[in-house]
């Protein structure tokens, strides 16, 4: 790969320790992605924040690069564990220690505590074209997809370093020939419901290895909030990192997906008939899913208790127009900084089991949190736990 003199002089440690580290980072997936060049970038978005994702190690190794590391970008990262404003959520005191230690740590380099996997549904979007790196999966594919930004399908540690270096290997799906899908997958059945989109996305990952896919036969608008769902399902499942939604593309290979492909699918997340706690927002929710709640609710309550994991900034335009109100009116429960996806307030300890409508939240709770999952549509999930107030 070919490096500047300033950046062969950075990696000798001439710019210091931490800085030769992230440019090693760089160096090494770069050769490993047959990159030709660092590049610039404007924003990285980094995953690595919930201490149940990095553990201990994780940690340490924060703690150290945190001592001289400074971000060069914008900056912004992933949920944590918990609801900071909640602390008492979560008994687990040693839990609540690490979390913020890593909290800290990316305080102290300078990323944005945003806490949000939806940073698209957040900031300001640059233009498209626009060199990014972003690690939280649902979020790359969309930026690549439907924003038309620039980024890999990231690790924690290479957005990290791109963080704090400002550029990132020239390979893969931030050159044009890669955003080109040789394989479409087109569905043969109707896509009617969020749920349906996720699957679909799923399947895709699961059966695609390239870095895009074409979509043939998709509606060619569908909504943010099933936008959402097929980003999450494509990024959860396989190495995905973009999609393309064409009746003229130019695969050569076009892979059927079927209701009976899409049952399959369903059939491997959803482990249970019903759940003791109903668990929205992975991806987190945002303005739009929380509208449909709103309205979904009206003269109604939940009759399970209902977690509701979005962004703080998101949580607060929901509580000016009203919509918080409504929904915890409902027993509706609004818990920021958080997302389903290995958080240790959905546990053994107090749930067997899950109702959720996220392809992405049914496969975490199911092998990590060891949690079984009712897979339903939001809009079912409404009908068939609320009752008239």
């Amino acid at each position: 790969m070919y490096l500047t003199r300033d950046e062969e002089k950075a990696i000798k440690g001439e710019s210091g320790e931490t800085t030769a580290l992230a440019y090693r980072i760089l160096l090494a997936i770069g050769e490993a992605t047959d990159a030709e060049k660092l590049v610039p970038i404007e924003w990285a978005h980094v995953s690595g924040v919930n201490y149940n994702t990095i553990g201990d190690a994780g940690v340490r190794f924060l703690e150290e690069f945190s001592k001289d590391a400074k971000t060069s970008v914008k900056t912004t990262i992933n949920p944590m564990g918990f609801d900071r404003r909640r602390i008492q959520d979560l008994p687990d005191e040693r839990f609540v220690f690490k979390q913020m230690t890593i909290v800290k740590s990316y305080e102290r380099i300078g990323a944005i505590p945003s806490f949000t996997c939806i940073p698209y549904e957040i900031f300001d979007i640059p233009p498209k074209g626009t060199i990014i790196s972003f690690s939280e999966s649902n979020a790359a594919v969309f930026s690549n997809s439907l924003l038309g930004l620039l980024t890999n399908k990231e690790s924690a540690l290479s957005a990290l370093a791109s963080s704090v270096i400002g550029k990132t290997p020239y390979s893969d799906l931030r050159i044009d020939s890669f955003r080109h899908p040789k394989i479409a997958i087109k569905p043969t059945f109707d896509l009617s419901t969020e749920l349906d989109y996720g699957l679909l996305g799923y399947f895709a990952g699961k059966v695609v290895s390239e870095s895009c896919v074409a979509f043939d036969g998709l509606d060619g608008n569908p909504s943010l909030v099933k936008s959402k769902a097929l980003c999450a399902g494509i990024g959860t499942s396989g190495s995905c990192g973009m999609y393309t939604m064409s009746k003229n593309h130019c695969c050569k290979e076009v892979i059927s997906c079927g209701r009976e492909e899409i049952n399959t699918i369903k059939g491997e997340l959803n482990t249970s008939e019903d759940g003791d706690v109903i668990a929205l927002g992975s991806p987190q929710l945002g303005m739009d899913e929380l509208n449909l709640i709103s309205k979904l609710i009206e003269h109604k309550k939940f009759t399970k208790r209902c977690m509701i994991f979005c962004p703080r900034s998101i949580s607060m335009q929901a509580t000016m127009s009203g919509i918080t109100k409504n929904i915890e009116k409902a027993g509706g429960e609004f818990i920021c900084d958080s997302c389903i996806c290995l958080t240790p307030l959905i546990t053994k300890e107090n749930a067997d089991s899950v109702i959720t409508n996220s392809v992405k939240a049914a496969y975490y709770l199911n092998h990590s949190n060891k949690l079984t999952v009712a897979l339903k549509d939001l809009k079912n999930i409404i009908v068939d736990y609320t009752e008239a107030r």
